[in-house]
């Protein structure tokens, strides 16, 4: 590269300074998008994108005739540059939406819905429609995160960036909006969720309780093994038979869809059948066994499925904003990939492309 092509281009990031400032434009847009329509739908569309990349790529086979008439670039530019782009990347439009929910939780109270029982700065499923300073929010959050993407894959650091940027985003919202950046456990200590389940309220007034679990309907270790022992092998049979990464992680995303429009019950598992799918090609590097990486796709399940509950007890439960639980387990299991492979001790480093 010449003297003349470095200065045109951003540092570490690679990009010619004129695609940066569009880049830069589109994810403030994308940011508000997510503030506006509210940061879990926009995950839902994440999930949406996603598949449909991902099903192009697995029409785009060997062989076939879509592959031909350039199907393979087609699916990668929805998965990539869509899917995780500034468009409904999570690092963008879900970051996005959750900075803007942390904002709206401490100046517009007066916004909660009378069903939240939670402090309104965890309502993801809030959508903010046009309100000038929260889209705002949103914008800025949107540019941080994919600041941050852009730099760390400029590094080549050895976890998934995106996941980093979705729950540093919201770690640093909350002493940027007054809020605790952990906040302090009530009853025997942050894994103590006995408090939710006595019903305990923090007797300020406002009615909140205590403790506040990410998901009241999946936070007993006995359940959250048991989905994650279930998702995982769910993401390792779609890679087994499609050779797709992400495709078990779409189906997931989208269908929090159904957690949106208030289905009872219904789990969160995009971090667990990633894990599923992501040891999957981990063990498949060092075997020949499709039973082995059937395995190795469960325990990473069951392994994505524990680090989002303990993640989830020490920085969500006890603060008034939402840091997303999901995000923070994926950041662990494929740092510990990605170190793992840099040391010589796995074959490969899964989907990071060390």
């Amino acid at each position: 590269m010449t003297l003349e092509m470095a200065v045109m281009q951003v540092p570490v990031i690679g990009l010619e300074w004129e695609h940066f400032i569009v880049l830069v434009l589109a994810a403030a847009a994308g940011g508000a998008f997510g503030a506006a329509i509210g940061a879990l739908p926009s995950f839902v569309f994440t999930g949406f994108v996603v598949l449909l990349g991902e099903g192009l790529a697995a029409l785009a086979g060997p062989g076939s005739e879509f592959t031909e008439l350039g199907g393979m670039e087609l699916a990668s530019g929805v998965t990539n540059t869509i899917g995780f782009g500034p468009v409904t990347g999570p690092h963008v439009a879900f970051a996005g939406g959750v900075a803007a929910t942390s904002y709206a939780g401490m100046r517009y109270g007066e916004m909660e819905p009378p069903d939240w029982d939670y402090h309104f700065g965890k309502n993801i499923l809030y959508a903010f429609g046009t309100k000038p300073d929260i889209l705002a929010v949103g914008a800025v959050f949107g540019v941080l995160g994919m600041l941050i993407v852009r730099t760390f894959n400029g590094l080549s650091l050895p976890f998934d960036t995106i996941a980093f940027a979705v729950f540093a985003t919201a770690l640093l919202a909350r002493p940027i909006f007054g809020y605790p950046v952990i906040g302090s456990p009530r009853g025997d200590g942050y894994f103590d969720m006995t408090p939710f389940e006595r019903e305990e309220e923090r007797g300020d007034g406002s009615g909140r309780l205590t403790v506040e679990p990410w998901l009241p309907q999946q936070y007993t270790w006995s359940g959250v093994t048991t989905i994650g022992l279930v998702g995982g092998a769910l993401g390792g049979w779609t890679w087994i038979m499609t050779g797709s990464i992400f495709m078990a992680y779409g189906i997931s995303a989208a269908s929090l869809l159904f957690l949106n429009l208030g289905v009872e019950n219904f789990p969160v598992t995009h971090h667990i059948t990633l894990g599923g799918s992501t040891f999957a090609v981990v063990a498949a590097g060092g075997t020949g066994s499709e039973l082995v990486v059937m395995l190795a796709a469960i325990f990473g399940g069951v392994v994505g499925a524990l680090l989002g509950e303990v993640t989830q007890r020490i920085a969500y439960a006890h603060s008034g904003t939402h840091v997303d639980p999901p995000a923070m387990s994926i950041f662990l299991y494929t740092l510990a990939i990605g170190v793992l492979y840099l040391l010589d001790i796995l074959p490969n480093s899964g989907y990071l492309g060390l």
